[in-house]
């Protein structure tokens, strides 16, 4: 199988890759951590570079590009651990145009792929435990319209977005229904995350609300895989720089009058990380490759993929800690933020023991089909 990617993608990494050395400094994104954990004037920047329309087809003002597109660049913005959640406006993309009514995506998707409209999915409820079908929330017809009482948890810059992607339940079964954050009944309260980013907790009281689909459950596994897969290559992204950091700090810092880097175990140990990122770098491919794939295949794949990612993540994070020492856990050292956020992501998307559970549940209903 080739590997090599096409001209075109390497240049939108290029494009990403300079922006994040340029214009996402350290300096930049701690301010945004002190401001509340979101830019609104970063997150337009990324717009303007068209990422915002990744997945928006060309007839609505988008990009019209796929999961490998993606990948590349979240890979970027992982090297810069950026704190805008182009996660959540992938997810939005792709979820929009491929379940919403004609209507809807004529309505968000050109304001999506511009920047002027964040929207994120608020699918977490606090009983869940990372399984999708399991949704307190309700909807009802009202007249021409909808309605949805949920309360939401953990829902990237929640008290910041335009609005959201809500899954209710209409008479026992999932529905996927677009919320306006300014609608009537919308509450939301805001708060930072470990890494440095933004959430918030969410409650709908009759909010009024658009149908994206009464099939609700397929779209919400879509959309979440397309979020594990973004979440895989973002993660390569923050390991690899991770490695970098690492690799530099071993090559300046002496001990006893040598380089530490000298030292055998610390070279194994430096090793170990570079295998374990080589493994996540493959799942994150195999992830974005089968993002298409009919959907058991698929989410089979997702899950094998950030069951891989989480062990990874944990490992490279904790290594690179430990190499430093007692300066990788202070907030003015950038290694300790590319570890908060390892830490996040690993759970992030349901986290790695729910993902080893995953796998081998859908590999025993597998071996049933076939006994």
């Amino acid at each position: 199988m080739d590997f090599d990617f096409t001209d075109d993608q390497e240049h939108l990494r290029d494009a990403v890759r300079k922006w994040v050395d340029k214009g996402y400094s350290f300096e930049r994104r701690q301010g945004i951590v002190r401001a509340g954990g979101f830019s609104r004037e970063a997150y337009t920047e990324l717009a303007q570079l068209g990422l915002a329309g990744l997945y928006i087809p060309e007839a609505h003002d988008g990009l019209g590009m796929g999961p490998v597109e993606g990948m590349v660049v979240m890979e970027e913005l992982g090297r810069g651990i950026v704190l805008e959640p182009l996660v959540q406006t992938l997810i939005a993309g792709g979820v929009l145009s491929g379940y919403a009514p004609e209507a809807v995506k004529a309505a968000w998707l050109p304001r999506i792929a511009s920047g002027e409209a964040l929207v994120v999915l608020a699918q977490q409820e606090r009983a869940a435990r990372y399984q999708l079908d399991v949704c307190a929330a309700k909807a009802a017809q009202a007249g021409t319209g909808w309605t949805v009482s949920a309360s939401k948890s953990i829902v990237s810059v929640g008290d910041q977005a335009d609005a959201f992607i809500v899954p209710a339940t209409v008479d026992g079964k999932l529905a996927l229904f677009l919320v306006e954050r300014s609608a009537a009944g919308v509450s939301t309260r805001g708060y930072g995350t470990q890494d440095g980013g933004r959430a918030a907790e969410i409650t709908l009281e009759d909010a009024p609300a658009s149908l994206i689909t009464l099939d609700g459950l397929s779209a919400l596994e879509h959309a979440v895989d397309i979020g594990i897969a973004a979440t895989c290559a973002e993660g390569v992204g923050v390991m690899d720089k991770t490695m970098a950091i690492t690799a530099e700090y071993l090559n300046t810092r002496k001990q006893f009058g040598v380089f530490i880097g000298s030292f055998q175990a610390l070279r194994h140990r430096v090793a170990d990380m570079k295998m374990q990122l080589e493994l996540a770098r493959s799942m994150s491919y195999y992830a974005a490759l089968k993002l298409n794939a009919p959907t058991e295949e698929r989410r089979r794949a997702l899950a094998r993929a950030k069951y891989q990612l989480g062990v990874s993540m944990r490992f490279v994070g904790q290594q690179a800690v430990q190499l430093h020492g007692g300066i990788g856990v202070t907030d003015e050292y950038i290694v300790s933020h590319y570890f908060k956020r390892l830490t996040q992501m690993e759970m992030t998307f349901g986290d790695t023991l729910h993902h080893l559970g995953e796998v081998s549940q859908r590999m025993q209903d597998k071996a049933g089909v076939f006994a």
